[in-house]
């Protein structure tokens, strides 16, 4: 036997809640239909901790999870399946414990009454102020399936994406990694050796080699306070960056990197451009939607500054495509684009249209990247390996002359 938990509605429209002893949830419904009631909720009673409280080892859900989720609902939804039915199920089934447990709540929450948008919002770990606000703009508009529908692409894209640049990097870095361990050991354990031989027989050593055998001295015998050193640098460096200033002085020098700073900022002129428009076409206003990104973007505090900027312009009355022309920090196809979808009435197809180009540029990026990072990391890797044979060996056939003299 179990125990049921259910919310019902009687004859006369009154709805209640209560626990019911049953064998299975199928007898537990056949027991409340039996005394006339109407379903509204039902699920097997669990220990659930107060609403605030973490699961044990709860955390951040995965994107796989929030798109199997949104996609689900909206199936369910459009099935004509109750919410706090679909809810109920859903979060029966779902493989992330931090999901589970939110759904376990929200559930009761809008079993209770509570607008669903209301429910979620107090499951901040599970669910972003972007959820709340597209929820909240499918709730009022009556078209939560279809926004949960885009939430899910939405999720799926971004997460396509990162998968992506993660693919692109992994192999560089791993070659990277292996190329400095090899170099560290050639360093460390073979350069003393020759150093130890080239000492012995007083052989005045040739610039380069001298560099080479200092190196190898520094990381040897002074590890400990050179490993103190970086830590130290990183802590300082940390600190830093966690200021206003520091922030600023961080993303400053990522754009104006060669190469990967326009990378880096076409990842995040895609990101608010696909972020906005989603919340555009779901029927979030103009204004909200730059409040949610805000939120979005709240580790980079040079488009936190752009978007107060352009959130102030916009409820002081100027158009969006003037409020971000102002900042100067985007791109001016982005803000000519954007002003000529304002004059033709089709601003979220315009921002589609450019949140798709700036996605191609970074797949154009990645496979570039991909294939040129494979030869220069060989050439370099090669070169540097090349300079210490050199400077190891420019002492030996310095002493092999002098023994043929």
């Amino acid at each position: 036997m179990g125990r049921f938990n259910y919310t019902v509605q009687d004859s006369k429209g009154e709805t209640s809640s209560g626990a019911v002893e049953a064998g299975d949830e199928n007898e537990a419904i056949a027991v409340l239909q039996g005394k006339g009631y109407f379903i509204l909720a039902i699920s097997v009673e669990r220990t659930v901790r107060t609403p605030g409280t973490q699961a044990p080892g709860a955390g951040r859900v995965a994107a796989r999870d929030l798109i199997f989720f949104a996609e689900q609902l909206s199936t369910l939804l459009n099935g004509g399946v109750p919410l706090v039915r679909a809810l109920s199920l859903l979060g029966e089934h779902s493989a992330s414990k931090t999901l589970h447990f939110a759904l376990a709540q929200v559930t009761k929450d809008v079993a209770g009454g509570m607008a669903l948008y209301k429910a979620l919002e107090r499951h901040p770990k599970a669910f972003s102020s972007l959820w709340i606000s597209l929820v909240q703009a499918g709730e009022m508009g009556g078209q939560l399936p279809k926004v949960l529908r885009q939430i899910g692409s939405y999720i799926g894209a971004q997460a396509e994406l990162k998968g992506k640049i993660i693919t692109a990097m992994a192999y560089p870095a791993v070659l990277c990694c292996i190329s400095l361990g090899v170099l560290a050991f050639f360093i460390i354990k073979i350069v003393p050796v020759f150093a130890d031989i080239f000492r012995q027989f007083g052989v005045q050593l040739p610039p380069l080699t001298a560099a080479i055998i200092l190196v190898s001295n520094l990381l040897v015998h002074h590890l400990a306070p050179l490993i103190v050193v970086v830590v130290g640098i990183w802590f300082i460096w940390s600190a830093y960056t966690a200021t206003e200033p520091g922030q600023i002085t961080k993303w400053n020098l990522i754009f104006s990197t060669p190469f990967f700073g326009a990378f880096a900022k076409n990842m995040l002129v895609e990101r608010l451009l696909t972020t906005l428009s989603t919340l555009i076409e779901s029927g979030v206003s103009i204004l909200n939607a730059i409040t949610v990104l805000e939120g979005v973007f709240g580790a980079n505090i040079i488009f936190q500054r752009l978007l107060r900027s352009v959130r102030n312009d916009v409820a002081a009355g100027k158009s969006i495509s003037a409020a971000f022309r102002r900042t100067g920090v985007l791109p001016a196809l982005v803000t000519e684009m954007m002003f000529m979808g304002e004059e033709s009435g089709k601003l979220p197809d315009m921002l589609v249209t450019l949140s798709a180009f700036y996605r191609e540029q970074i797949d154009q990026f990645t496979r570039r990247f991909t294939a040129i990072i494979d030869p220069i990391l060989v050439v370099g890797i090669g070169g540097v390996v090349g300079v210490i044979v050199l400077a190891v060996f420019l002492p030996i056939f310095k002493l092999t002359s002098v023994g043929s003299h």
